[in-house]
């Protein structure tokens, strides 16, 4: 992978050059970061330990959750660091790994959100057989065929962008080794491995949202035929998380990498830091605060670490 190269080294330029500015981001996105991490794992350990979380939906759940903790990993500590130091050079096979893994956990995510809303689908529209259809061997395959569909992805684009001559500029106009920088210090012609990177693009974000539509378009038919409205409103509240991280997710990828390249702006930074920063941190908020299941089984086990504690220092006194 990127035999034809000749630098052996790139520099990030940064989210800022003001060095007044440094400081306080890095101190914002430590704290993005940290919640990122006890959020996404929270959400893991409850679901693990809460025998009523245990189905499907929170399967997925768990799932998205762990790609979240990965996916911020790739690029937050390593934007932290750069930061708080002068030196932000990072070696042509550390960009080139940053890239892949990021590109790995990106397109997993976009998976995953198509097959929660497959799940959904199926628990509003075909309750009977949701069991049947939506099993714990389905799940597992379904993740597994993702993660395996998306590492091909993720060599194809990393071959597409690292495949190149470098033989020009070294100074990366990001704060991570993103598509569109990097492809703009290729010296050789970069159109093929453009059209390469649109077309698995194109194939991976719109294959999710034609599942996530046609879900939805299901849902709502379904939805709509509903005699009560309280089970209308329980169908509606249900998916409403989904579609918030649908439209996050999506919003941003749509932005960054289907649009030509000549139009691409300093906002794409701004848009980076969302997608890639700040939507894994707010991901657990959306599916724990917006879902009844999820705070019912929080107080549960708060409950439950409550009666643990009273319960040891009764025991500790008689001792």
């Amino acid at each position: 992978m990127g035999g034809n190269h000749t630098q052996t080294k790139f520099i990030f330029l940064g989210i800022t050059e003001s060095p007044y500015a440094q400081t306080p981001l890095f101190l914002f996105f430590l704290l993005t970061y940290i919640v990122t991490l006890v959020g996404n794992s929270g959400i893991i350990i409850l679901v693990r330990v809460s025998p009523s979380l245990h189905t499907p939906m929170y399967f997925f759940l768990t799932q998205f959750a762990f790609v979240d903790i990965c996916y911020s990993t790739v690029i937050s500590p390593r934007m932290l660091a750069d930061l708080l130091s002068e030196d932000k050079t990072i070696s042509f096979t550390a960009c080139m790994m940053q890239f892949f893994t990021f590109a790995f956990f990106a397109v997993v995510e976009c998976h995953l959100l198509a097959m929660m809303a497959y799940d959904r689908h199926v628990a509003i529209c075909q309750p009977l057989l949701y069991v049947t259809i939506i099993s714990s061997r389905v799940c597992w395959q379904l993740v597994a065929s993702s993660y395996l569909f998306s590492s091909v992805s993720a060599i194809i684009y990393t071959w597409s962008v690292f495949g190149g001559s470098f033989c020009g500029p070294i100074h990366i106009d990001h704060f991570f080794c993103d598509v569109v920088p990097v492809l703009k210090l290729v010296c050789s012609d970069t159109h093929r491995s453009e059209m390469v990177i649109f077309a698995f693009v194109t194939i991976n974000v719109v294959s999710a949202v034609v599942v996530i539509l046609l879900s939805y378009i299901s849902i709502i038919r379904t939805v709509l035929r509903m005699c009560s409205a309280q089970s209308r409103d329980r169908a509606f509240h249900t998916c409403s998380s989904h579609l918030m991280a649908v439209s996050l997710f999506f919003g941003t990828v749509f932005f960054t990498y289907l649009q030509p390249p000549s139009s691409h702006r300093n906002l794409d930074k701004v848009v980076s830091i969302i997608y890639a920063v700040v939507t894994p941190m707010l991901n657990p908020f959306i599916y724990s605060l917006r879902n009844k299941e999820v705070k019912g089984a929080l107080i549960k086990c708060g409950r439950r670490m409550l009666n643990q504690r009273q319960l040891r220092r009764v025991l500790s006194s008689r001792t």
